[in-house]
Parts: C-alpha cells; sequence; structure tokens
C-alpha cells in the first residue's frame, strides 16, 4: 500500500548528500567548541541570518526556550499571538523553566496590531509583571503557515526599539517565508533581535535548531543551552547536515513544497463539501474545511489512514495538510484520488 504522509514536514529525510557526508565528517568536543562542524554551522548559520552569532541547539522548542531566559527574568511577562506555537504547544517551558508569563493577543494575520501591542504592556506599577519581550511567528503553525504581513512585523519592531523590548521571531519555518516572498531571509531577520530556525523540517537536516542574535546574546544563550541539556558533544555528524541544509539550492527545493502545497489544494477544492482559503496557502500548509460533509474529522482520518493517506485533525472539522519533499506529484495524485474516495 502506497503511505502518503501528510502530517508535517519534520518527516522529510536528509538528502544523499548529508548521509554521504554524515560519517565522514570530523569530530570533536563541541561543549569546548571544538568540533569544527558545529563550529563551521554557527559561523555560516549567523551570516546568512544577518546576525552576529548564533548557536546550534537539539531542537526548536529548545532555541525558542533558551531565547526566553537569556532576554528574560523569573516573574516576567512576554507578549505573542493568542496561538503562536511557543504559547500552545512547547508544553509550558517558559512557565515552568522560566517562571514567565505570556500575554496572547489574537490576530489571524499571524501578527498583533502595534496598538493592541501597546495597550498590552504593562504599566511601571509594583502590582504587575514586567513586559520583557515580544515574540513573533513567521511562518505561523496554527493558522496554516501564512506569512504575517511585513508591514506589521517592521512596523511592530519598531515600536519595541522605541520601547526597549526586544524582539524574538519563533523562525521555525522562516526559510520558507523567505522563498515564498522571494527575498533573503535576512530581510525578514532584520526585525528581529533574536532568532530560531529549523533546519530539521523542510530543509532535510535530521536534527537541530539555530539560535542567532547578537554576540553577548549568543554567550548568554550558551548557559542556558549547557543548562536544558543542549551540550551534544560530537555533534560533526549532525552539524554537516546543517551545512548542507542551509545551501542555496538545498533552500530553493522548499518552492516545489509550495507548489506541492498548491496542486494538492486544487486537486481536492472541487470535492463535495470541502472548502479552502487559497488565501491562507501560502507556503506549505493547508487547512482544509470539511464541515460541509457528513463525515467528522477523527473518521475522515482514519478512513485516510486505512487507505495510506496520513494527515491531522487540527479541530473537529478542519483537516490540516502538510507537504514535503518526500511527497511527490504522483503521491498527491493518489492522495487526491484516495480523498475523493472517501469523501
Amino acid at each position: 500500500m502506497n503511505i502518503v504522509d501528510l502530517r508535517r514536514d519534520t518527516i522529510t529525510l536528509p538528502t544523499p548528500a548529508m548521509v554521504d557526508a554524515a560519517f565522514k565528517a570530523t569530530l570533536g568536543d563541541s561543549v569546548y567548541g571544538e568540533d569544527p562542524n558545529q563550529v563551521h554551522l554557527e559561523k555560516i548559520a549567523a551570516e546568512i541570518l544577518g546576525k552576529e552569532a548564533s548557536i546550534f541547539v537539539p531542537s526548536g522548542t529548545m532555541g525558542n526556550l533558551v531565547a526566553l531566559l537569556t532576554h528574560t527574568n523569573q516573574g516576567d511577562e512576554l507578549i505573542c499571538e493568542e496561538n503562536a506555537h511557543i504559547r500552545l504547544s512547547e508544553t509550558g517551558g517558559g512557565a515552568m523553566v522560566g517562571g514567565l508569563m505570556f500575554r496572547g493577543i489574537e490576530d489571524h494575520s499571524g501578527v498583533p496590531d502595534v496598538s493592541a501591542v501597546e495597550s498590552a504592556i504593562r504599566a511601571d506599577d509594583i502590582h504587575y509583571p514586567r513586559t520583557s519581550l515580544i515574540c513573533t511567528e513567521i511562518t505561523h503553525y496554527r493558522y496554516g503557515g501564512i506569512i504575517p504581513p511585513l508591514e506589521k512585523i517592521e512596523a511592530l519592531y519598531s515600536f519595541a526599539q522605541k520601547k526597549g523590548i526586544p524582539v524574538h521571531c519563533d523562525g521555525a519555518r522562516l526559510f520558507n517565508a523567505a522563498v515564498a516572498l522571494n527575498k533573503e531571509v535576512g530581510d525578514l531577520t532584520c526585525y528581529a533581535d533574536s532568532v530560531m530556525v529549523s533546519l530539521s523540517k523542510g530543509l532535510g537536516a535530521p536534527i537541530g535548531s539555530i539560535l542567532a542574535g547578537s554576540c553577548g546574546f549568543i554567550e548568554r544563550a550558551k548557559r542556558y543551552r549547557k543548562m536544558l541539556g543542549g551540550g551534544m558533544r560530537q555533534t560533526g555528524w549532525l552539524a554537516v547536515c546543517g551545512i548542507i541544509s542551509l545551501q542555496k539550492e538545498n533552500i530553493q527545493l522548499l518552492r516545489e513544497d509550495h507548489q506541492n502545497a498548491n496542486y494538492l489544494a486544487q486537486g481536492i477544492s472541487h470535492l463535495p463539501g470541502i472548502k479552502i482559503d487559497f488565501n491562507q496557502i501560502q507556503t506549505n500548509f493547508i487547512l482544509v474545511d470539511i464541515s460541509g460533509t457528513k463525515i467528522s474529522g477523527k473518521l475522515f482520518i482514519e478512513k485516510l489512514k486505512e487507505k495510506g493517506v496520513l494527515v491531522t485533525l487540527a479541530k473537529p472539522k478542519l483537516i490540516r495538510m502538510v507537504t514535503s519533499r518526500v511527497v511527490n506529484k504522483q503521491n498527491i495524485d493518489y492522495a487526491i484520488e484516495t480523498i475523493g474516495k472517501v469523501l
């Protein structure tokens, strides 16, 4: 049976070049700064992201948590979009480990208006926590991989600078945004003081993310990385995969994922009871509303799974599908045919 996995782009497998290079890589103790490939990865990642320095971390969740701990103090509050991944899907690490409060502002564009953020900033009063950080998310996971309007992100960063509040960008899929906008990723990271990007999603590295910022920020962040268990010692096998993942030709492969997402959406949009907002299909995510059908979301994904098509239930009647390079056009044709049969 065909297996077409549309659950997440985290299933993306390393490229043959990564596999070939990994076990030939020179190794060293990365905690001592002696793994040559991790040193090189952190150097080129900082350059690509337009920051002074960067560190390699095992996961995006750790990268975001390290950023929160570095920017804030216990008892502080941060502001983010209500449905931000950093608030909803990272197991409350900021609260548990950092003692932080999260102030969410709902905005379906993916980033709150400056006026809403300004209203949410706490007054300088002994009764209130200190607002010490603003977080953005590019692309926005919960809203279907959309790219928040850059003019709003720019305006928010300009406002934050005037207020003396740092901005951290959860850029797990920032490269998807850059490719979709035909921009360099540095054109997006300039609106944040720190940024986390994942190497292990559509870019195909097996493990790892990058946290980048100023030299001072990264030096402080290294202590929290160690505290959270991110000192991985001989990292060369992983780091060399990260180096290959950041090559321009590899990044540009994301464009095909975006095209396949649109192709899949076009293929199922005409089916009875299916509703898709094509304005939301900006990268490799598709949100499929099946409320017009007589089938429940849970039964829908179960029936698809029986036929080898794996998708995610985002809400009771909302299905999320994500394309990646391990899903080709033939796979998508099979998925379109199968979805039609199930309905």
